[in-house]
């Protein structure tokens, strides 16, 4: 295990966290993270110079397409199921003073 973790870490990560850890969980947050850290180094061993940089695992393209209104203006409709209406639209109580 190369990748040693400080108390100082545990608490300052800790404190990031807003956790409060007891000091049987900070040793085991300071293993966990040892261990996720030599994960880490295990996996900049791999030789990735064939593998071209990308962003995204599957290939990502926009979709453009007309911006065509298809429920048009059916405001009578929608109106009807308001409890109450005042010059076309929606009436609510004051919310605000």
């Amino acid at each position: 295990m190369a990748n040693i973790i400080s108390d100082e870490t545990i608490e300052y990560v800790g404190i990031l966290a807003k956790l409060e850890l007891s000091e049987e969980e900070k040793e085991q947050a300071k293993k966990d993270m040892g261990s996720m850290l030599d994960y880490i180094d295990k996996l900049n061993e791999l030789d990735t110079s064939a593998v071209k940089p990308m962003s995204h695992v599957f290939p990502v393209h926009n979709v453009f397409r007309e911006d065509v209104v298809v429920n048009g203006d059916d405001r009578e409709n929608i109106l009807k199921n308001a409890p109450e209406q005042k010059k076309g639209s929606f009436e609510v109580p004051k919310t605000v003073e």
